[in-house]
């Protein structure tokens, strides 16, 4: 596992009106029939449930970011089993500006170790079987992203 970051985390109001955009991502850490969960702790979508992620930092691959931050967010660990997808947030203020885009690469793990641990950026910390998540307040795509990794996953994990 990579070591912790020693990037302090941007503050919420350097993140607005970006120039470009972020570049972040996401990680759906499947234990069993479950995927890992966390509700946001700030905004946007503060108090849903979304997977563990964050922005990538200078000189990190993808893969590293995803799982340095599934240890910083939630104390668990995980192999990158696969690329899922992309995801882009794009968010515009009343008057039409961009107020916040960020473009977010969603992994697949399977989970090695961690119960899962509230903290700074992640709240409460489920583990939920994929169809729980239309009963859940979820960010925007959370279960459409999570619905794709399980179904990838699930299927790889299935003798044939």
């Amino acid at each position: 596992m990579s070591s912790q970051s020693t990037a302090e985390p941007a503050p919420e109001s350097a993140r607005l009106y970006p120039a470009y955009p972020f570049l972040a991502v996401s990680i759906a850490v499947f234990r069993g029939g479950a995927v890992l969960l966390a509700t946001r702790t700030r905004a946007p979508f503060a108090g849903d449930f979304s997977l563990p992620g964050g922005l990538v930092e200078a000189g990190e691959t993808l893969e590293a970011a995803a799982l340095r931050e599934l240890a910083e967010e939630v104390q668990v660990e995980a192999r990158i089993f696969g690329f899922n997808r992309h995801v882009e947030s794009i968010e515009r203020d009343a008057s039409g500006r961009i107020k916040r885009h960020f473009v977010i690469a969603s992994f697949i793990g399977e989970w090695i170790s961690g119960e899962g641990t509230p903290g700074p950026e992640a709240g409460r910390v489920l583990w939920a079987p994929p169809a729980a998540l239309a009963r859940l307040p979820c960010t925007p795509l959370t279960a459409e992203v999570v619905e794709g990794a399980a179904a990838r996953y699930f299927r790889a994990a299935t003798p044939r």
